[in-house]
């Protein structure tokens, strides 16, 4: 079970806890995360950063596009040129595959979800956050043999770091 999924309702720490995981036992990983964008305490909204330091911008309120999420306009090219370029890289060159996240506007892209099946379908160890809300791709995902799904809350984010250390350790 080489794939594992963390979900959880929006801040309650799964990036994070994917950025301890990697940093605590010194994982060869390659991928990447989001991170809110604000500006004077109010979210206009998301950015992609590689593990390596690239970073572009997933979504914002000034983005005029037919990709929305609620306020937000997606960026699918930011999106395809470096966060879908990050897992072919990390599926070539490392060890560990980080997605974070499989979530709605990532979800808009084609390119994004073959990313995401190649890596799950691969032997490296992928470890992904997923969305929360029901989804017919993200429940697919959810549903398959090869997938340990973890359901993130502030009361066992420490049980549940402990627990992937175990299985990142074992499958290492």
């Amino acid at each position: 079970m080489n794939n594992i999924l963390i979900t959880g309702k929006p801040g309650v720490g799964k990036t994070t806890l994917i950025k301890k995981l990697i940093e605590e036992l010194d994982l060869d990983a390659g991928g990447f995360y989001t991170q809110e964008m604000r500006i004077g305490g109010r979210r206009v909204g998301f950015k992609i950063i590689t593990l390596d330091g690239e970073e572009s911008i997933l979504a914002h309120v000034d983005i005029k596009s037919p990709y929305r999420v609620s306020k937000y306009g997606v960026n699918l090219e930011g999106l395809e040129k470096v966060g879908v370029e990050s897992i072919w890289r990390a599926l070539e060159e490392k060890d560990v595959i980080v997605i974070d996240e499989i979530g709605k506007m990532e979800l808009f892209s084609p390119r994004f979800k073959e990313a995401v099946n190649s890596a799950l379908n691969s032997d490296k160890i992928t470890i992904a956050t997923i969305l929360l809300a029901p989804n017919p791709y993200t429940d697919k995902i959810k549903r398959r043999q090869d997938v340990k799904l973890f359901y993130l809350t502030q009361e066992n984010r420490e049980k549940v770091k402990e627990e992937i250390k175990d299985i990142l350790q074992q499958l290492l």
